[in-house]
């Protein structure tokens, strides 16, 4: 080979590399292609799987262990969970080497990134639509700081690393260009050509022990290598025998690989065949060195043809793949569509919400597992994906927003509910309470729902107020019964007597012993409902005494209720209960006004009817009957109100007229 000219250029070490290498010369250690009009295309398409090659060598020569990457697998990270990429994430860090997994962190990361803030952006809007404003929003997530603590510990190995490699690469790097110097001196010195020729070998063999060099000065480091021993072959025509049996040995080795090369087309592993190829190329640059001149183009013609066949069926099977993902893409489009209908009609009640949240994560699911889509696509695929779910999340939200309003309304109406429960619980007033306890236990079950958390205790609450006043109640009445009966006998003792005593003629003991007998009776309180009959047996007998005696209705009323006045008065609680019955007794006087009024209205439409006519007679004598109980009820409410006045004095006079049982 004729030697060039040589022009310089920088390398990572500082030093100059010599470039500006002849075709033929690129073209013998794995450079271009002789281009031809009719193959510009097919040339273009071999130099890039040339360059990917140059270029993923170059990445393993670095160190070793960088060829590990091509066989750890490289899962769907796609299709995986937050967590399970986590997982992944740990497994790698903690059984790869950190120069090896690279591709695979940076894949990892990306995916979760991308899950994590569509997660994060549907957690922002369910604290937005629980009334959270936006600007206090915030999220621990267990699971992105398990991940931050893994990706943190691949960083600091990874750069621990490469600060380590680093000095040692430029040392080997250095040492590699001054062989490339010893070697360039070798060219037209004055010794034996065989001298010569043992010390080029010395120096081949030190570059072969050499070491790994950063993977940036790589290619260019073996090309002007390269070149300058192909400028020693030339040099060596003095010694064609020498020159010669390396051509030949140098031949039979690179038809070997050529031979390999033709032979991955069968390989059914396409990954591993390309791998394989990638070696090939190495042992072509890197431990073979140059044949004769004549020859160098043919056989870098063949070998390259294997390539350009190996990139073919690349090719082809990248083909195979875009029509797979393309595949995906339409299933991913049906499943975002789906979505997109059922955020459209999202349901109105909490069943049915439930219902689609399922059938949503049933086609998130799905999304993740349809496989990858064309890269084109990817960006725009998963941005309609997002927002079809954001849109059912929203509505859903707003749902459960207005549902968590009605539910804390809900929440107020019973705690309402609850003080009416706990203010009566110990009344003793049960004609008042009971019926109001039972009110509220039925307006309890009209309201809905409230919060999930405080459900169970204000019912519980709820629950033990009401239980503790009918418990009281139940027990009371099992008290009062006994009593009742107790009473009844008592009662039917005193009507037996009552219905023995006869007036003596002298009307003043006459009603002192009627009073004792109004007194005794009253002085045994109620009896059982269905004996309440007795009341009326001495009410009469007492009825026809007063009228033997010639004491008018209104007197004997007046006498009865004079009795009542002092039960009311000796009652545990007698403000309440006179108040009770004031207000009792004012609601009678004007029931009875009112009557009065109603009946003088009505005799209006007699204006031309006779005194006698027998409905102007009915309607007189209740207007006067109304009058006569309207007289009765005021006498009543002064008797009461002089009571109150005494007993506020502490004066109860004893002679109070009586009145009779309520």
């Amino acid at each position: 080979m004729d030697s060039k000219e040589h022009k310089p250029q920088e390398t990572a070490g500082g030093q100059k590399l010599e470039e500006n290498i002849e075709a033929t010369d690129a073209t013998s250690e794995g450079g271009d292609l002789e281009q031809t009009p009719n193959s510009s295309g097919d040339t273009q398409k071999q130099e890039d799987v040339l360059s990917e090659i140059e270029k993923e060598n170059a990445e393993d020569a670095e160190d070793l262990d960088n060829e590990k990457r091509h066989h750890i697998p490289f899962l769907d990270y796609h299709a995986m969970s937050m967590e399970n990429l986590v997982g992944e994430l740990q497994r790698l860090v903690k059984n790869e080497k950190v120069q090896a997994i690279n591709k695979h962190v940076n894949a990892i990361k990306h995916e979760f990134d991308l899950k994590f803030q569509d997660f994060l952006e549907h957690k922002k809007e369910e604290f937005v639509a629980g009334g959270g404003n936006e600007i206090d929003f915030r999220y621990n997530s267990v699971t992105k700081r398990q991940f931050n603590e893994v990706y943190k510990e691949y960083r600091e190995k990874r750069d621990t690393y490469y600060r380590n490699l680093e000095h040692q690469l430029q040392q080997n790097l250095q040492h590699r260009l001054a062989l490339i110097e010893e070697l360039k001196g070798l060219v037209n010195v004055e010794e034996d050509i065989n001298t010569t020729y043992k010390n080029f070998k010395e120096v081949q063999e030190k570059w072969r022990e050499a070491g790994p060099i950063p993977r940036n000065s790589y290619n260019d480091v073996w090309r002007t290598y390269h070149h300058h021993v192909e400028i020693f072959y030339d040099f060596l025509h003095l010694n064609r025998e020498l020159r010669d049996l390396d051509f030949k040995h140098n031949l039979e080795e690179k038809l070997k690989l050529i031979e390999r090369a033709e032979a991955l087309q069968q390989e059914p592993d396409l990954g591993k065949a390309f791998r394989e190829l990638q070696t090939l190329h190495k042992i072509w640059k890197e431990e073979v060195g140059p044949v004769a001149k004549e020859k160098r183009e043919d056989i870098w013609q063949r070998f390259s043809a294997a390539t350009k066949a190996m990139h073919t069926r690349r090719q082809d099977h990248f083909a195979d793949l875009e029509a797979t993902y393309e595949k995906n893409l339409e299933r991913k489009n049906e499943i975002i569509e789906n979505i997109a209908t059922l955020s459209q009609s999202v349901a109105d009640n909490h069943k049915g919400i439930q219902q689609q949240i399922q059938q949503v994560e049933a086609l998130r699911e799905q999304f993740f597992k349809a496989g990858k889509v064309p890269h084109k696509s990817n960006e725009d695929c998963w941005s309609r994906f997002k927002e079809a779910v954001r849109s059912f999340n929203r509505k859903k939200n707003q749902f459960y927003k207005e549902l968590k309003k009605e539910q804390h309304d809900n929440l107020e109406k019973k705690k309402v509910l609850l003080g009416i429960a706990e203010a009566l619980k110990d009344s003793d007033d049960h004609e008042m309470a009971t019926p109001e306890m039972k009110r509220i236990q039925k307006e309890w079950k009209r309201i809905g729902h409230v919060p999930r958390r405080y459900s169970d205790k204000i019912w519980n609450e709820f629950k033990a107020a009401c239980n503790h006043y009918f418990d009281r109640l139940h027990s009371e009445k099992n008290t009062a019964q006994k009593k009742e009966f107790a009473n009844y006998e008592l009662k039917s003792n005193c009507l037996e007597r009552l219905k023995t005593f006869q007036l003596s003629g002298n009307r003043e003991k006459d009603l002192s012993k009627i009073k004792e007998f109004l007194s005794e009776w009253k002085s045994y309180g109620y009896v059982p409902y269905n004996k309440r009959h007795i009341n009326s047996k001495f009410n009469k007998i007492i009825d026809a005494l007063f009228k033997k005696l010639d004491i008018s209705k209104q007197e004997s009323e007046l006498l009865k209720y004079g009795d009542k006045i002092k039960q009311l008065a000796k009652s545990d609680n007698n403000q309440r209960a006179i108040s009770s019955e004031r207000t009792f007794i004012r609601r009678k006087i004007e029931e009875s006004k009112g009557e009065i009024r109603q009946l003088e209205n009505n005799l209006q439409f007699f204006s031309n009817a006779s005194e006698d006519n027998p409905l102007v007679k009915e309607v007189i004598k209740n207007i006067e009957r109304q009058k006569a109980a309207l007289q009765t009820w005021n006498a009543k409410l002064k008797n009461l109100n002089i009571m109150k006045h005494q007993l506020a004095k502490g004066e109860l006079d004893s002679d109070t007229d009586t009145s009779e049982e309520e």
